[in-house]
């Protein structure tokens, strides 16, 4: 997973597992950390395992509590559809219609 300078975007990798958790841990506690709008780049997802998605889940209650915005972005169909499928759609803040239209 990359982070984009000057900003705190993350994108996620194609294949969000449990080995990749632990740096997305990393990168969402360093991201909340700062005031602002955290935003997770969903684009290049293919797959997304239980991990990364409990995590995602965890960044944005937290955020919720902080007053902080959490935004996923540009999320992949592969994403959403798993998101869905899992229910975790309100949980993690992802709007599906209005998501999938931008």
């Amino acid at each position: 997973m990359q982070s984009l300078p000057e900003d705190r975007s993350l994108i996620l990798p194609p294949h969000g597992t449990t080995v990749t958790a632990e740096d997305l841990r990393v990168r969402l506690v360093l991201a909340s950390d700062f005031d602002g709008v955290m935003e997770v780049d969903a684009g290049a997802v293919e797959s997304v395992g239980q991990a990364v998605l409990q995590l995602l889940v965890a960044a944005k209650a937290e955020a919720d509590a902080q007053g902080q915005s959490f935004a996923i972005r540009n999320p992949s169909p592969a994403f959403v559809d798993r998101v869905t499928a899992c229910g975790l759609a309100p949980a993690i803040g992802l709007s599906v219609e209005k998501d999938l239209l931008s």
